[in-house]
């Protein structure tokens, strides 16, 4: 694979989009499930995402998984590609996940600066990092001219703590952070909630995402975030994030089974 035909990749055309700060939708997946995945990337989505940290799947599932947004993306209105929430920022995590095909990584629990260093070493080949050669999958979408790979591998770090939200103006600094993404739940219980939905935390966790956003684009930086369903992706969208997760495949599942029960109930 030439250069030019590296550069001109559904994944680094993703990853040019993400940085350009374009209004992407993604999916989030928890569920080992490669069919299920197939049939979600035929839907048109920008990417879905495979959670490593907090999703049932292991690495043959984060594998097959992206295998088949691969195959099902192919299918699909528009090429859909594969992101890994990573279990930490941790080479042999990271290093799996792009190993196995994803596009990028989303890294969790960021508290400062130098662990955003840190998750971009881990993400990038030599001399930007000290990421392992070994691409088992992704070669074959992302060939072997490692300047290229380092240029589309796509690197957002979580800013989901109460350091990370503290120093959130340094890490968007960083170089080679591509984006902020805000794990919701977690910022909302690292700024005094209760529980992740504590309507008595709205407020705070409002200003948060708000100095989030000023950050992230102050340093020329997309910001992403979760959404329960359609309507929230919207409204983050309209208030200025540049890419959603929608969340998610379980639970989704599990409300659009009940709402047919319930249907056929009332006959």
């Amino acid at each position: 694979m030439t250069r030019a035909n590296q550069s001109a990749t559904p994944v680094a055309d993703f990853v040019r989009r993400v940085r350009e700060r374009e209004p992407l939708v993604g999916y989030w997946l928890l569920a080992d499930s490669p069919v299920m995945t197939e049939r979600l990337a035929r839907t048109g989505f920008d990417y879905l995402c495979l959670d490593q940290q907090h999703g049932l799947m292991g690495y043959s599932g984060i594998r097959d998984g992206l295998m088949a947004i691969d195959a099902g993306g192919a299918l699909g209105p528009r090429p859909t590609v594969g992101l890994v929430r990573t279990a930490a920022n941790d080479p042999r995590c990271i290093g799996q996940a792009l190993d196995a095909g994803a596009a990028g990584v989303i890294v969790p629990m960021i508290d400062d600066a130098e662990a955003a260093r840190e998750a971009v070493r881990n993400a990038k080949y030599p001399p930007l990092g000290r990421r392992s050669y070994g691409p088992m999958r992704s070669e074959l979408r992302r060939g072997s001219d490692l300047a290229v790979v380092n240029d589309t591998t796509l690197v957002a770090v979580m800013i989901e703590t109460a350091a990370g939200l503290d120093n959130v103006a340094e890490i968007a600094a960083v170089p080679g952070v591509d984006a902020l993404y805000v794990g919701p739940y977690d910022l909302t219980l690292a700024i005094g909630g209760g529980h992740p939905d504590d309507p008595a935390a709205v407020e705070a966790r409002d200003a948060a995402l708000h100095r989030i956003l000023r950050a992230g684009h102050a340093a020329g930086k997309a910001v992403g975030i979760h959404a329960d369903d359609g309507d929230t992706a919207a409204a983050r969208l309209a208030l200025g994030f540049d890419f959603i997760s929608i969340e998610g495949d379980l639970v989704h599942l599990e409300q659009i089974a009940r709402s047919h029960l319930d249907r056929a109930r009332r006959v």
